[in-house]
């Protein structure tokens, strides 16, 4: 028998977790000097976190720790259990490294055990819908080695994009200039962005005007997703504090790709995503094609 387990930075709803048994780290960050887990909005709704960032705060992330991973771990271990953690992409956090100790150490005391640690090269719900796949996968009879092969084999398969209709925290952050954030915003400029292959967000294309961008994210769906509009697959959409923007792109998803696995469903971007993209950002997960650049 083994475990899956994953970090909160999936962006899935507790009721996930409660209904699969999946554990999760939980990532941290502080705030207007107050620190708070991220426990899915446990400490703090993602409405209050949002309009905090928008009234000047600026929070500052820390990923799990060693022993905290091994906190995780341990108890599976412990019940007879094999594991398999999938982790946020190591193109945004460094916590696979974290994690990796944690398993080597673990598996000095627990030589019996098998832990694989994954590099999910995915983030926010794009992560959470693969996390899911694998629990399908595993309900349905993979083994172990299966399980690991098939995620190693799919990951990339994983499609991201977003968009964001407010450059201010992008600025705050130092990922753009603040004249570029100036004109952006003045301009209503939404740059259309996904995760590459390498795990990390990178900009695409500067589009002026949500309708437009969020044209063009439905587009990227029909050019990559498996099977074209035939899509028959799963779809995830979350949003940092922008719930309309997220069901008028929903809205578009379920006209353009009427054979989906149940419909698009949305979550609100966690609190450590959230702390680097701040509000007003979209984003759209979907299995298709191989991620390649």
């Amino acid at each position: 028998m083994y475990a899956i387990t994953c970090c909160s930075t999936a962006d899935l709803p507790a009721q996930f977790y409660e209904k699969t048994g999946i554990s999760y780290a939980k990532f941290h960050f502080s705030m207007n000097g107050v620190e708070y887990d991220d426990d899915l909005g446990l400490s703090i709704s993602p409405e209050e976190f949002y309009q905090q960032i928008r009234q000047g705060a600026l929070p500052v992330t820390s990923q799990v720790n060693v022993q905290q991973y091994e906190d995780l771990f341990e108890p599976i271990l412990r019940s007879g259990k094999d594991l398999i953690h999938l982790t946020l992409s190591s193109g945004i956090s460094g916590s696979i490294g974290s994690a990796r100790i944690a398993a080597r150490e673990l598996s000095e005391r627990y030589p019996n055990r098998r832990i694989q640690i994954i590099d999910s090269l995915a983030a926010a719900s794009g992560y959470g819908l693969l996390v899911e796949e694998a629990y399908c996968r595993q309900q349905e009879g993979m083994s172990f080695d299966q399980l690991v092969s098939w995620i190693e084999e799919n990951k990339l398969k994983l499609h991201h994009w977003f968009f964001s209709t407010d450059l201010t925290h992008f600025r705050r952050g130092g990922r753009i200039s603040a004249s570029s954030a100036f004109f952006g915003n003045m301009l209503n400029i939404c740059p259309l962005m996904n995760v590459n292959s390498q795990g990390k967000l990178v900009p695409r294309e500067k589009i002026r005007g949500k309708k437009r961008v969020m044209g063009q994210m439905l587009r990227q769906m029909e050019l990559h997703a498996q099977e074209g509009l035939a899509y028959k697959g799963r779809c995830f959409i979350c949003h940092s504090d922008c719930a309309s923007d997220a069901r008028e792109l929903a809205a578009m998803v379920e006209q353009a790709f009427p054979s989906l696995d149940g419909p698009v469903e949305i979550f609100p971007i966690g609190t450590v995503i959230g702390s680097h993209t701040g509000p007003g950002t979209v984003a759209l997960f979907f299995w298709g094609d191989e991620r390649t650049l």
